[in-house]
């Protein structure tokens, strides 16, 4: 019942239709999907004009008459017709849109699947029990969603035929979630970074259309307690800074290489935008836009993440990353399939933690202000530390006078690991 209810809370983002709790499309979304699922032969969508002409109508079978960019439509056919070779673009309209009008037609009992399973959830970390439905992780209120990727590759593919509403995200602190501005920037303002973006969406679609991976990722909102009574990490002020006796963690200083080809377990950090995922779905083409594009997964977070205030972080586990690129901002490229080979958890996520953290938006000579080193400092807290332990953080805030031996007996990591304790 209570999954039931977290659905009802996220459906007016979706672009299925509840009725007597049960999920379904339109019967011309049905038939519309079929066609396509069949290849152009019987769908006749051979290219990108004809593809965006399908999307179109699709969209007006869900009565969804919000405009969408202008340029979507030249983008789809400047990308489709014109920047692919005529091999790629035949197995794009013969082969992958085939296999995502498929997965479309499966979308709702996926959803329904989700809901019904995500009950039996109970074994992240010691958070037995916790909610994981997909539900709308609203701000102030730290929560988590755990999804299939199969289910994320569904999402995501409405994301690129442009199918969910978009009349009440903004209002909603929501980011954009359908691909129409991806592929309009690409017509208005032509540059490579923009064209390379796409062909690492259009290749993770191809890798899950040959062979839909079979994890999970979990998506969480992290929430520093401004009010002490809350029952979760607390937000330390500046003088529990400059009272803790705790030590670092270890860590260690690579002076070359990238975040994100890191080979051991380390949290790997999203400089990120306070909306999640920032311009990624737009022009924006740097450290977070670039995680998001090698590892689309991330994507999906942005349906139903609003963005961060200051004592919140985001953090995801499992995305699995397809795409390898050199580059960074307008020398951005697409570099071709990238096999990743983490291992997985109990819960079939990889073991990649992704931490996404903002910063002060040019904050000149503020940002050495108590307040606002506090801001980042506690920032950097949220995004490191782990919701399992908040009575021990609650603990630590408010005795000004632990021992550090007393510490070293009280906070290590639940599983016993003495290397991995509270990082303050």
């Amino acid at each position: 019942m209570e999954q039931r209810e977290d659905l009802k809370s996220i459906i007016s983002y979706l672009p299925v239709v509840l009725r007597s709790s049960t999920l379904f499309w339109p019967s011309a979304v049905v038939e519309a999907f079929k066609a396509l699922s069949k290849g152009p032969q019987h769908s006749n969508v051979d290219s990108g004009q004809l593809l965006f002409l399908a999307i179109s109508d699709i969209r007006n079978s869900l009565s969804d008459h919000t405009p969408l960019a202008s340029s979507a439509a030249d983008g789809f056919s400047l990308f489709f017709d014109d920047l692919i070779s005529r091999a790629e673009a035949n197995k794009w309209f013969g082969e992958i849109l085939p296999a995502l009008a498929d997965v479309l037609l499966r979308f709702p009992s996926l959803l329904e699947a989700h809901y019904n399973s995500s009950d039996s959830v109970n074994c992240l970390g010691s958070r037995d029990g916790l909610k994981t439905s997909l539900r709308l992780l609203k701000s102030q209120e730290p929560g988590i969603v755990l999804l299939s990727q199969e289910l994320i590759g569904a999402l995501l593919a409405c994301s690129f035929f442009c199918l969910f509403p978009n009349s009440s995200r903004g209002a909603n602190d929501l980011q954009v979630i359908n691909f129409d501005h991806l592929f309009s920037s690409l017509y208005d303002n032509y540059n490579e970074k923009q064209e390379n973006k796409i062909k690492c969406i259009i290749h993770y679609f191809e890798r899950i259309s040959s062979s839909m991976p079979a994890g999970n990722v979990s998506f969480e909102r992290k929430v520093l307690a401004v009010d002490q009574t809350l029952d979760y990490i607390p937000s330390p002020e500046a003088e529990a800074w400059s009272k803790s006796v705790v030590s670092l963690c270890q860590f260690e200083v690579c002076s070359s290489g990238l975040i994100e080809d890191h080979s051991t377990e380390a949290l790997e950090v999203d400089f990120a935008n306070k909306y999640f995922g920032g311009g990624a779905l737009s022009r924006g083409c740097v450290q977070e836009e670039i995680r998001f594009m090698i590892n689309p997964e991330l994507i999906a977070g942005m349906l139903f993440l609003p963005c961060m205030a200051d004592n919140e972080a985001i953090e995801v586990v499992g995305a699995e990353r397809f795409s390898k690129y050199t580059g960074y901002a307008s020398s951005f490229r697409f570099c071709g399939d990238f096999l990743d080979k983490k291992d997985t958890d109990i819960m079939g996520r990889r073991k990649t933690r992704i931490i996404a953290i903002d910063a002060l938006v040019n904050p000149g000579k503020r940002q050495f202000l108590h307040e606002f080193l506090v801001r980042e400092a506690n920032k950097a807290f949220c995004g490191f530390s782990d919701p399992c332990k908040s009575q021990s953080y609650q603990k630590l805030f408010k005795d000004d006078h632990l021992l550090e031996v007393q510490l070293d007996q009280g906070y290590k990591c639940v599983d016993g690991n003495s290397d991995n304790v509270l990082v303050l």
